[in-house]
Formats: structure tokens, C-alpha cells, sequence
């Protein structure tokens, strides 16, 4: 016999549900006796009349909850020794028992519980005159084998259980954490983003209460520019991130800085990295460019690629001159993305300000820097 669905209710119609029909062919040892004795028409028909039954107690024990199980379990053993007296095949039913006992109750409850049965089969032996060596020795075995068989059986579906319940919380977790990466970088990509917004919104309202439509026009074309802007950051994002690359992102990056006035250089071979990593860092890189714009008022910086020892190391260097500078969400998030992958986040402001990202160098890396040595 195989194992039972104990999963809650709305889950019970399922494959080992269906498949339960086929656990009753050990039922074929109910019948050997009908076969091997001559029996009378009436007795063949009680013998099979007790079979609906028993088939629906089979059921019931196969859908019941632990609480609920001791009572298609007295069934079938009731029904078991009704039938003794006409048919000694009846120790089939009685092994359906014994596995129910066994899956579905503890070690020490199971002991005893197949221990009343086996004192059950004695008494009805020595009433019935049946033979004491075919009916309780060899029958008290099989049904002591049945119901080790239960009690293993209900071990595994535990641990199947645990197994799923363990990767459901897995799962969770990776949810929450992958919700908590996608907040801190939307936050990181569209938090000056939407404080831009709101401020250019406010003064192109003020602008246009004094009557200053040319500035307030003026105001409204770089509120738009940011709005798209935002839009096609907000895309990549939500997309899980797919980008052109390292080498695309960066030169991207680049041409922004250009574009707000800054004289650009960029020195160093890129490196190859995991997708995952990679995505990372153009993120950390694009928070580092925004910051230079947004903060540094520079005219001059450098994005700097550098492999040493096996370490890689990314500087973005401006010619601003800021005395502190304030960590908010943006450099902790930088060093929450970095960390997962053992990279870190300094900063230095002697003579011009720089920020660098340090990383580990990948194994591939370290192998071919090997060979190439």
C-alpha cells in the first residue's frame, strides 16, 4: 500500500488520490479463500457485499485528518471480524488497518494499537477454530509489516512536507528581499528625479501666478524633460533591468555628463562580469553619475577601471571641491547592492572627490589572469 493525502481539503483531489484505487489490488488475498474453498452462493455474497463498505471506510481513513482517522480505522477492523467467520482472507482487511495505525498515529500510540489488533486476531482464532499459525502468527506479522511500512511512509510525507513548507519560506524571503532591492533602486534612480519634479511644478505655478509665462514655459520643458526621463528609467527598471551592457551603460553615462557640461575621460579596460553583478554595478555607477551631477558642481570627471591584485576597482572622479558629504539612501544603497557580492563603497576628498567601488575579481577572471602570467 502507498501513501495517503494528508494535505488539506482543498487539495485532496489530486494524483496519489486517484492513484489510491490501485493500493486496494491487495484485496486479491480477500478472495483466495473464496476460490481455494467451496463456498456457498450466500457466503460469496456476504464476503462481497462487505468489500462497499470496507472501500468506503478505505477512502474515508485515505481523506481523514489524525483526529478524525480512528473511526474508519474501528470501521474496517469491525468489519474485518464480521467477515472472520466466513472468510479467513479477511487478515487483507485487517492490514489496511495496520498501515492506517501506522501513518497516522506515533510509535508509541501505533505499538499498542497493533497490539490490541494481534490479541483481536487471537481471540477470534481460538472462538472461530481457525488455524492459529496461518491467522495469527503469519497474519500478526504481515500486519506488523504493514504498519512499520505506515509509520515509514507518514516519516516521509513529513519530511516532503517540511522539504515544501521550507522552500515556500525560501521562496518568501527571496520574494521580500527582491521587492526590498527593486524599492531601494527605484528609490536610488527616482528619488531627485521626483523632488525635480515637484520643485519645477511649484515654481512653474508661482511663475504663472505673476504672469512670467516665458519662464514658466521655460520651467514646464524641463519638468517634461525629467518626466520622460523618469519614464524610460522607470521602464528599464520594471523590466528587470535589461540593459546593452557594461560598455553601453557606461558610455551612456558618459554622454550624460557631457550633456550637463561636464568634460568627460574614461581610462581603463571594462571588465567581464556575472549579468547579476554587472547590473548591479551600472546601477551603483548611474547613482555615482547623478550625485556628480546633482551635487558636485564640477566641470571635469573621470570614470576609472582598474585591476588590482584580484580586486577590480571603478573610481568616479570630479574636480568639485566638497567638504563632507552626506550618506543618505543613495550611498547606503550603493553599499547594500555591492555587499551581496563582497564589494564595498569608499570615498576620499583630498585636492578632488572621488568614490570608488571595489570588487572581488571573478574566478574566470583570476584563471585567465593566470595564464596570461
Amino acid at each position: 500500500m502507498k501513501s495517503i493525502n494528508i494535505m488539506p481539503k482543498t487539495r485532496r483531489k489530486t494524483t496519489e488520490d486517484k492513484l489510491a484505487w490501485i493500493y486496494l489490488v491487495n484485496l486479491v488475498f480477500y478472495f483466495i479463500p473464496i476460490f481455494i474453498n467451496e463456498m456457498p452462493l450466500w457466503d460469496i455474497g456476504v464476503c462481497l457485499l462487505i468489500l462497499i463498505p470496507f472501500i468506503y471506510c478505505y477512502f474515508w481513513a485515505h481523506r481523514s485528518s489524525k483526529q478524525k482517522a480512528i473511526y474508519p480505522i474501528l470501521a474496517m477492523i469491525a468489519l474485518g471480524a464480521l467477515i472472520t467467520p466466513i472468510n479467513a482472507g479477511s487478515l487483507a482487511l485487517f492490514t489496511f488497518a495496520g498501515f492506517f495505525i501506522g501513518f497516522y498515529y506515533s510509535l508509541r500510540t501505533a505499538f499498542f494499537s497493533l497490539l490490541a489488533l494481534l490479541t483481536l486476531l487471537t481471540a477470534l482464532s481460538l472462538l472461530l477454530g481457525i488455524n492459529p499459525y496461518f491467522f495469527v502468527l503469519y497474519g500478526g506479522l504481515l500486519i506488523i509489516g504493514v504498519g512499520l511500512f505506515g509509520l515509514a511512509e507518514r516519516k516521509r510525507v513529513e519530511a516532503k512536507c517540511r522539504q515544501q513548507q521550507s522552500e515556500a519560506e525560501i521562496s518568501q524571503l527571496a520574494t521580500m528581499l527582491e521587492r526590498e532591492r527593486i524599492g531601494r533602486d527605484l528609490h536610488d534612480i527616482m528619488g531627485h528625479n521626483l523632488s525635480s519634479i515637484s520643485l519645477k511644478a511649484e515654481l512653474a505655478e508661482k511663475l504663472l501666478t505673476k504672469g512670467d509665462l516665458e519662464q514658466a514655459g521655460v520651467q514646464l520643458r524641463e519638468l517634461n524633460e525629467i518626466a520622460r526621463d523618469s519614464l524610460t528609467q522607470i521602464r528599464q527598471t520594471v523590466s528587470d533591468y535589461k540593459h546593452k551592457g557594461l560598455s553601453a551603460s557606461v558610455m551612456q553615462l558618459c554622454q550624460t555628463l557631457r550633456d550637463k557640461g561636464l568634460s568627460v575621460s574614461l581610462e581603463g579596460d571594462l571588465p567581464t562580469l556575472p549579468s547579476t553583478l554587472e547590473t548591479q554595478l551600472i546601477l551603483s555607477l548611474t547613482e555615482l553619475c547623478n550625485n556628480v551631477i546633482r551635487h558636485s558642481q564640477a566641470s571635469h570627471c573621470a570614470i576609472t577601471f582598474e585591476r588590482f591584485n584580484d580586486e577590480i576597482n571603478i573610481s568616479v572622479t570630479d574636480n568639485g571641491t566638497p567638504q563632507t558629504v552626506n550618506e543618505g539612501n543613495g550611498l547606503n544603497g550603493i553599499r547594500e547592492r555591492l555587499s551581496e557580492f563582497q564589494g564595498k563603497l569608499d570615498y576620499c576628498l583630498e585636492q578632488q572627490c572621488r568614490f570608488t567601488i571595489t570588487l572581488p575579481m571573478p574566478e574566470e577572471q583570476k584563471l585567465m589572469s593566470g595564464v596570461q602570467s
